[in-house]
């Protein structure tokens, strides 16, 4: 059963809308027995900068792919690492 929330003020800053939950309960606002799911579209996922060594031949030849599909060769690295996961990890169920 969805129970009739109080609606969120629009904020005309942060300071304002920090404020405004230092006075309010979350409880007042959102239904916590009844979340409703949503999702983020447009969110890049994190990444996190790693050292990875290739043999030269190697990533010769992605610099080459990636010039031929127009493409940063790191972005090719990335999409190519990410569909060979995304194989594998339907293999094993």
């Amino acid at each position: 059963m969805k129970t009739i929330k109080k609606k969120i003020p629009k904020f005309k800053s942060t300071d304002d809308e920090i404020e405004f939950w230092d006075k309010n309960e979350a409880t007042d606002f959102f239904d916590f027995q009844n979340p409703e799911r949503i999702t983020f579209p447009n969110l890049k996922p994190s990444t996190k900068m790693i050292s990875l060594r290739l043999p030269e031949a190697l990533l010769e030849r992605l610099k080459t792919l990636a010039n031929k599909n127009d493409v940063p060769y790191q972005s090719l690295i990335k999409i190519l690492l990410s569909e060979k996961v995304n194989e594998e990890f339907k293999k094993v169920g």
